[in-house]
């Protein structure tokens, strides 16, 4: 399951293999994925996303899925603002990963997270348990993004949080490594257009700057779509 973590929170979403485009392949499969994190020590920075910090600051701790939680960098610091949390991905490897990093941080964090290995493209989170369900960068086809956000969205309790973030499809014209159709990076009006009104309370949605480097290493600015939805009792 594609998820961006990269170590200055930018990730073209591709891994091995090549497209007709002469672009890298992204492929939902485990052995993919364990592959493409076995190809480094580490893959991405162990820091929080940025837009995470900045919309569950705020929130009340409780129970929180992290779905594609890499190697954890989301989850851990979760658990360090004192949520309970349960992290899943595709990969066994990033799994493994994301349970050391807990691990070093120490037993009162380790002991929060749940590591769970699910593929998302399929796996449906039990319905109304979470107070904030937070999916970072999933880059998905087009025709699979939908049953994956009403799976989400379903696993929200009422009163609780459903955060989406992904990359702007301006950053397609940055050297940060995007690409694809510009479709494939869905529009955080566009999410909160598909959310049911009378069960949803859309707070944010819209595109959000934040400073990066480029593949180049130069200091850069992009943009991150961003969805913050809280379930109505």
């Amino acid at each position: 399951m594609p998820h961006h973590h990269h170590a200055t929170h930018d990730q073209p979403g591709h891994g091995h293999g090549h497209g007709q485009d002469g672009h890298e392949e992204v492929k939902f499969t485990q052995e993919f994925w364990d592959d493409r994190y076995s190809s480094a020590g580490r893959l991405w920075s162990g820091k929080p996303n940025a837009q995470l910090v900045e919309q569950a600051s705020g929130l009340e701790p409780g129970e929180a899925l992290d779905a594609g939680c890499g190697e954890g960098g989301d989850a851990v610091w979760l658990a360090g603002q004192g949520w309970a949390v349960t992290a899943v991905d595709v990969s066994a490897v990033a799994i493994e990963r994301g349970a050391r990093a807990a691990e070093a941080v120490g037993a009162d964090v380790a002991g929060r997270i749940r590591w769970q290995r699910e593929d998302l493209l399929t796996w449906a989170p039990e319905p109304g348990r979470y107070g904030l369900v937070s999916a970072q960068y999933m880059h998905l086809p087009l025709e699979m993004f939908g049953d994956f956000l009403a799976r989400l969205g379903a696993a929200v309790r009422p009163g609780g949080t459903l955060l989406v973030v992904g990359h702007h499809p301006d950053d397609l014209h940055a050297n940060v490594g995007r690409h694809g159709p510009a479709h494939r990076f869905v529009l955080a009006e566009q999410l909160a257009a598909d959310l049911d009104q009378e069960r949803w309370e859309v707070v944010v949605a819209g595109a959000f700057d934040r400073p990066a480097r480029d593949l180049d290493g130069q200091a850069v600015t992009v943009r991150d779509t961003v969805l913050r939805a809280v379930r109505r009792a």
